[in-house]
């Protein structure tokens, strides 16, 4: 929609717009125009120019209006199976995701081992509804793969849309085996659904962190050394062989640099449908981070660690030349303080008691747009594509999250841009008492954020509140549809007549996914 027009698009109902933002500057993934946004029952109802007046009136004043961030990797209240706690609950969490322009999250109901995962998602329901500020949906996480879970419990959870989960291939408390992840991405196959895998070589990294410890080499830089660029490659390419093995669609997430990159890509060239997530803390950390006194560096510990400047370049041109789909925070919020945290054993804490992982829900979006789109790495619908549209269609929202059009909730951001503004962990909105990017300037950060038509963050204010936030079943998202090259190339698949998946529509669409997900993001 280069131009819009001047009459209103999809305007027949005749009702006064509970809200009009004028003078808009908007991108999607997309497009660029200039339009007036008129909003009824929390939903985009026109897209114009000159609009009547609505109720309610916000002046864009010909500033970016890009659709709200859908945030599709974020952990919160998320139970861990040791000591530590997570610092963001559902209304922190989201709280912060708001005032940094992030209008959907999508955490993961994660299953311990021995647990039923269809309790583990009852549980998140009790800790989410009524308290998320923003919308949510809820990807799974499977660490117990047993005949129940693959073979009734997955299936009947998809059908109620929870169309997505999480796999590991490291951590003794979730990771699957080889014969395990197979019988996930059947499963996925089969229903519909989207899997996502954390690829690091467990046995790799375990042999180099014993010795390491042995040593006495247990401070934080060694978490990195444990963690090689290798063990993410070898991780990555068996992940990509087994999804090939059963011509299931996978997404790899936080991948951290050019070894991962080079498989996916070279994946990606064979026409195998595998698609990559990255996130904040593999452009803007490196290895160095996690150096320090007192501990000072399991600020930054997570996995897979941060790399090096010549791992930073590689995931910027990932994100730029198409191999990554997905820029994520992965917001894993323990306290650098006190109980439950960083620091479990106090300043002597060896990198193996570190809890993993770091804040990044409302620095996210400012980070890159920032140092992407303002600096010239990426344009603005990439920007949109990478942090609203392709989360939303990977994952079964689309397309009534992840972009500005009629009939799509909502949920936008006007932008400040221009200024300059030094991240400082005082003023943000999280439930942790540090930041990674502590002194980094910036030169984007959200003006407004609107969820579904109502103001949740304005002018450096939180305005939103509990229980705002809406559960988002999700639909079997089309990218997660399998290449079905089975009796061409694959002639194990065709002897096996049970692997293909449920039947599709006449239009090819899977059951339940009306939306048609907006194609293959």
């Amino acid at each position: 929609m280069p131009d819009a027009p001047r009459q209103a698009r999809g305007a027949a109902d005749e009702r006064p717009y509970d809200l009009v933002v004028r003078h808009a500057r908007v991108a999607t993934a997309g497009d660029i125009f200039e339009a007036d946004i008129g909003i009824r029952d929390g939903r985009i109802a026109a897209l114009a120019r000159g609009l009547p007046p609505g109720a309610r009136e916000i002046d864009a004043a010909g500033r970016w209006v890009l659709p709200g961030g859908v945030d599709a990797h974020c952990h919160l209240a998320q139970k861990t199976g040791d000591d530590s706690v997570m610092a963001d609950d559902f209304l922190s969490g989201t709280r912060s995701a708001a005032c940094g322009g992030t209008t959907t999250v999508i955490p993961f109901a994660a299953q311990l081992k021995g647990e039923s995962l269809v309790q583990a998602v009852r549980d998140y329901h009790a800790l989410a509804d009524g308290r998320a500020c923003i919308d949510y949906a809820f990807h799974m996480i499977v660490s117990d793969a047993t005949p129940r879970v693959t073979e009734e419990e997955l299936p009947a959870l998809i059908e109620q849309g929870y169309t997505s989960f999480k796999i590991y291939m490291t951590y003794d408390d979730l990771k699957l085996d080889d014969r395990q992840i197979l019988d996930v991405l059947y499963v996925a196959r089969r229903h519909g659904a989207m899997t996502m895998i954390h690829a690091e070589s467990s046995d790799c990294i375990a042999w180099l962190a014993d010795r390491m410890l042995a040593e006495g080499l247990d401070t934080p830089p060694y978490h990195a050394l444990s963690r090689p660029p290798v063990a993410e490659r070898e991780a990555t390419h068996r992940a990509i062989s087994l999804a090939e093995l059963l011509d299931t669609p996978i997404l790899i997430v936080h991948v951290s640099g050019p070894d991962a990159i080079e498989q996916i890509r070279w994946a990606q060239t064979r026409g195998l449908k595998i698609y990559a997530e990255t996130c904040p803390q593999y452009l803007f950390l490196t290895a160095a981070d996690l150096e320090g006194d007192l501990l000072e560096g399991a600020r930054c510990i997570c996995s897979p660690p941060p790399r090096d400047h010549a791992a930073q370049q590689a995931v910027w041109n990932g994100l730029a030349n198409g191999t990554f789909q997905v820029f994520s925070s992965d917001h894993a919020p323990f306290r650098f303080e006190g109980p439950g945290g960083k620091k479990p054993q106090g300043d002597h804490t060896s990198f193996n008691h570190v809890p993993n992982g770091i804040p990044g829900l409302e620095t996210r979006l400012p980070l890159l747009f920032s140092e992407g789109v303002l600096d010239g790495r990426m344009d603005i619908n990439t920007f949109v594509a990478l942090t609203s549209t392709q989360p939303a269609k990977l994952y079964g929202l689309y397309p009534r999250k992840g972009t500005i059009a009629i009939g799509a909730d909502a949920d936008m951001v006007i932008w400040d841009t221009g200024i300059t503004r030094v991240i400082r962990n005082a003023e943000l909105h999280h439930n942790v008492d540090y930041t990674p990017y502590e002194g980094r300037t910036v030169r984007a950060w959200p003006a407004i954020t609107l969820s579904r038509g109502q103001v949740v963050y304005a002018d450096g204010a939180f305005h939103g509140h509990s229980g705002h936030g809406r559960f988002l079943p999700c639909e079997r998202p089309a990218p997660a549809r399998p290449r079905r090259a089975a009796g061409r190339h694959a002639p194990w698949l065709a002897a096996l007549s049970r692997m293909d998946p449920i039947e599709t529509g006449s239009d090819g669409t899977l059951p339940g996914n009306d939306a048609a997900a907006g194609g293959s993001a």
